[in-house]
């Protein structure tokens, strides 16, 4: 009997050891997340609200938001219009992939390129993921390679959606999203500090609201970060370079990393260049 006591009394000691390892491994709220260093939700909110007025190309529509920190725990989300039946409700959660994507797959520029004199770090936007994950692109798979967590995605209740206390915030996302909208974070030193995630119209007018966005929080400092773009004042701006395809499908990029150009698209050249 004493035996089985101190059998039972260890096999408890290790389980609780156990889960709370696995509890402190998965516990990024709180100080465990660099969220207090990110715009929070109010003020994505009245970046989004700007943003949205400002551009005038695409459907016109309200919008979602989101801000993912560099580890893509979700850290605000916010939506434009009289209510949060005034969007898309399926943009909600596509806003965050957008996010989760732009910082997932961007660098700052602490991360050297390799090559003389090349630029430092490289910035991706969602748009530019577009040709390369088609089929025969460079990274075909990429789209199915982190799956959203539907735990996160679909907690309640709806009723806090786009609040201050929306049940994503403070968990981890995930997903992959390869088309407009999702831009990484830079702050002063060209240092990524996450991601922005916009939803809500076409791509293109996505990709120039979360321009604009990112531009209103001040987080645009990738002046001299690599991109694929072919502008240096713009490295992860949208690249219209695919040739359409006349016997149907997806045309071919020129560069590999274009995107299609969407109803009612403005030039995208004519977006605000970023920051030093």
């Amino acid at each position: 009997m004493y035996k089985r006591s101190l059998y039972q009394a260890a096999t408890l000691a290790v389980a609780l050891t156990f889960t709370m390892g696995v509890a402190m491994a998965d516990d990024d709220n709180g100080d465990r997340n660099d969220c207090k260093n990110l715009p929070d939700q109010s003020a994505l909110k009245a970046a989004l609200a700007a943003a949205t007025a400002a551009e005038t190309s695409g459907l016109n529509n309200q919008m979602w938001g989101t801000i993912v920190d560099r580890n893509g725990i979700v850290c605000a989300v916010a939506f434009t219009g009289a209510n949060r039946g005034a969007q898309w409700p399926g943009s909600r959660i596509i806003s965050a992939q957008k996010a989760n994507t732009a910082n997932a797959f961007s660098l700052d520029s602490s991360s050297s390129s390799g090559g003389s004199g090349q630029p430092n770090g490289l910035s991706l936007s969602t748009a530019n993921l577009y040709a390369a994950v088609q089929p025969g692109g460079s990274l075909f798979g990429l789209q199915a390679s982190n799956p959203v967590d539907t735990a996160v995605a679909y907690k309640g209740p709806s009723s806090r959606f786009g609040t201050a206390n929306d049940p994503m915030e403070g968990n981890r996302i995930g997903g992959v999203n390869v088309f407009g909208g999702g831009l990484a974070l830079y702050g002063p030193g060209k240092i990524i500090a996450g991601g922005v995630g916009v939803s809500g119209d076409t791509s293109c007018a996505d990709h120039n609201i979360a321009w604009r966005v990112r531009k209103n929080l001040g987080l645009d400092h990738l002046m001299g970060v690599g991109g694929v773009s072919g502008d240096a004042a713009r490295p992860d701006n949208i690249v219209f370079d695919i040739t359409p395809n006349p016997f149907g499908g997806t045309g071919v990029s020129a560069g590999g990393f274009g995107h299609p150009a969407c109803l009612n698209t403005s030039g995208s050249s004519t977006l605000p260049p970023v920051q030093p």
